[in-house]
């Protein structure tokens, strides 16, 4: 028994307190109450009215628990977790339509461009009667063949700074600054000849065809004539320093092979070298058919934009589904919790009552105690007999305390309640996953309404 909400009275306190023996004898030596009474005299009375002042202290302090009891019922809000949950079973189903109506509408956008893409492709192929692939280059390849360039172009600068040294008043430093010039001119109007002119032999147009072959004359006779004027410049700057570029020019007009020097020859070599391996690098660099590297890479572009939107989309879709799935068993959770804490309540509030009927119990049997007490001692003392109502047992009136609302929900409502909500979001989850599949297809049948061409 809670001894703070009902506190038990101590019979041998209140027998000191109130003198009941004592008090007994007094009143039993006067005869007092009279053999013919037939009601509790007064100082029955006050034993009966402290019973009474516990049992209504008893009671107020039960109908504050209950007051308790009853608003931590209705902050369960059970009622509310129940709309809560139809509210979400309505919306839901509608929003994961939206997000999908979304994602198709911007999907169609993407796959309209592709199909552009794919069409521009395939009428440049028709166009130009290209059967093959298109030659890419990217990732790895593409910084392969650029960084062959570059090692080209600094070996070559090198290699042209040590063979130019011997004219240069400044040594090898001075060598290789007119070795810059000379390679980056050496290789760099190279690339432009084969990315631009040299690959015009690809095409299917006669006079591109022309223009692409002469541009190889162009280009043999560049690398030659430049490799064997910095050949010449090479000798001669040994021993004329101030005119060496004009008599570099003049010994090519009259006799343009004749280097003495070994090393002139090297260095003619070398130039040569470099420069075809800088052809051969800028011809494989991109598709030589001008123009059909750029369709298909704006083909890739389109397929990329939309293949990754769409699966970004179908992520989406799924990242949903899965967070309102969360959210479900956080309520299937919470409810459950919410009803063990609604059976711990009713459970203590029954305690409660149980408790406090046998607290009256008590109190009924206290009283009849301390009566006992009074009225022995009063016999004893007495000449005449006692009262006939002595030998009754006192009847405390029990109180009965606020009962439950008849809107108060028992576990058996709230039991069958949450196993119809937890039917409607098992049900919902099943729609959801539905919807999303559902999504998930939509979003792929735009692959079969719009298939990709097979020559692609």
């Amino acid at each position: 028994m809670n001894t703070e909400i009902f506190p038990s009275l101590d019979v041998e306190r209140v027998t000191r307190d109130m003198q009941l023996a004592e008090e007994g004898e007094a009143r039993g030596a006067q005869n007092q109450p009279s053999k013919s009474a037939k009601s509790l005299d007064d100082f029955e009375l006050s034993i009966v009215g402290k019973i009474q002042d516990a049992k209504n202290a008893a009671h107020h302090n039960l109908e504050d628990q209950l007051h308790l009891f009853t608003e931590r019922l209705a902050s369960l809000d059970f009622q509310g977790q129940f709309s809560d949950i139809q509210k979400t079973s309505a919306e839901g189903v509608s929003d994961f339509k939206a997000e999908i109506v979304k994602g198709r509408n911007e999907l169609h956008g993407l796959r309209r461009g592709l199909d552009a893409a794919e069409k521009d492709f395939d009428h440049f192929q028709k166009t130009h009667r290209i059967t093959r692939a298109p030659r890419v280059s990217e990732g790895s390849v593409m910084f392969f063949k650029i960084s062959v360039l570059i090692l080209v172009f600094l070996f070559e600068v090198i290699a042209n700074g040590f063979f130019l040294a011997k004219g240069s008043e400044m040594g090898v430093v001075g060598g290789i600054v007119e070795a810059i010039a000379f390679s980056f001119l050496n290789i760099g109007f190279t690339l432009i000849l084969a990315l631009f002119c040299v690959s015009l032999t690809a095409h299917r147009s006669w006079f591109l065809k022309l223009i692409g072959l002469a541009s190889i004359l162009v280009y043999v006779s560049f690398a030659v004539s430049l490799n064997l004027l910095l050949a010449h410049y090479r000798e001669i700057s040994g021993t004329f320093f101030d005119e060496a570029g004009v008599q570099a020019i003049a010994r090519m007009r009259n006799d343009p092979f004749g280097l003495t020097d070994i090393k002139s020859w090297l260095l003619f070599g070398t130039g040569v070298i470099f420069s075809i391996i800088a052809f051969i690098d800028g011809w494989y660099l991109r598709d030589p058919y001008l123009g059909y590297a750029g369709v298909h890479k704006r083909l890739i572009a389109a397929r990329e934009k939309y293949v990754n939107r769409q699966e970004y989309l179908i992520d989406n879709l799924i990242d949903v589904r899965d967070e309102h799935n969360e959210k479900v068993d956080a309520i299937i959770k919470s409810l459950s919790g919410r009803r063990r804490e609604h059976n711990a309540i009713i459970a203590h509030r029954s305690k409660m009552l149980s408790l406090f009927t046998q607290y009256q119990d008590q109190l009924e049997r206290t009283a009849n105690m301390l009566l006992r007490k009074y009225r022995d001692a009063n016999i004893k003392a007495r000449t005449t007999d006692a009262p006939k109502y002595f030998d009754n047992t006192y009847k405390l009136e029990r109180i009965k305390p606020t009962r439950a609302s008849d809107a108060e929900l028992s576990d058996k409502d709230i039991s069958a309640s949450i196993t119809k909500a937890q039917a409607e979001l098992t049900d919902q989850i099943k729609n959801i996953a539905a919807v999303c599949e559902g999504g998930i297809d939509e979003f792929r049948e735009l692959d079969k309404l719009h298939p990709e061409a097979t020559n692609v």
